[in-house]
């Protein structure tokens, strides 16, 4: 299985270098500048070739790492690659100010994109997880949750199990509505961290669940 990560800003930065680490054959990066994701490569010692998006958009899965504003249009773009793939959305539709969101109430990004690309499958993931955090996503021997929804069953597996060799908590969070909610703690958790000065140093853990429990319902 090839995993594609698309897009050369903090968020592609800290997804190739954690990917890398587990999953060192499978993993292809790409950016709208071959020779930009090839300097990133280098920059962080990453011993694999930077790839053009044809080549990226063969993989099994694609991560692509876009401001909302610019997925939803590049995704229409490439609509017929993304044919029948998996595509994880790690965006939150968040305006120019961080202030509030781009989307209603009664949506989210990743329900956006789905809408976009309705013969593809999409999966949330990573929306809570602030770049810094791919760096040290142990703190205090607590571990980062990260929570994966989709309206696919099947998808929201296959990118669970692909996630496990990660150093996360890896949960399952349903169905793409649920990235409503995921959405809107994210935004709430940057402020809060704003205020006790520890931004963007700041990760979800939910307390008192089963974490092997939700692992056996998910697999």
């Amino acid at each position: 299985m090839k995993i594609a990560i698309l897009g050369t800003g903090r968020m592609g930065k800290g997804l190739i270098k954690t990917f890398y680490q587990a999953y060192p054959q499978q993993v292809l990066f790409s950016g709208r500048s071959q020779q930009r994701a090839q300097q990133v490569l280098d920059e962080l010692g990453i011993d694999i070739k930077a790839v053009e998006w044809p080549e990226a958009l063969q993989a099994d899965i694609i991560i692509p790492t876009f401001w909302f504003s610019d997925l939803i249009p590049w995704a229409i773009a490439h609509k017929e690659q993304l044919r029948g793939k998996i595509v994880v959305d790690i965006t939150n539709p968040f305006n120019e100010d961080f202030s509030d969101f781009t989307t209603a109430y009664d949506t989210s990004s990743a329900e956006e994109l789905q809408k976009a690309i309705s013969e593809s499958q999409v999966v949330g993931a990573f929306k809570n997880t602030f770049w810094v955090v791919f760096d040290a996503p142990v703190l205090q021997g607590i571990k980062s949750d990260v929570f994966v929804t989709s309206e696919s069953e099947v998808a929201r597996k296959t990118v669970i199990e692909l996630l496990q060799p990660l150093p996360f908590r890896v949960l399952d969070a349903g169905l793409l509505k649920n990235n409503r909610t995921i959405e809107r703690m994210t935004l709430l958790s940057s402020e809060m961290a704003r205020k006790a000065g520890s931004h963007p140093r700041i990760a979800y853990n939910l307390w008192g669940l089963a974490h092997e429990g939700l692992i056996e319902q998910a697999s």
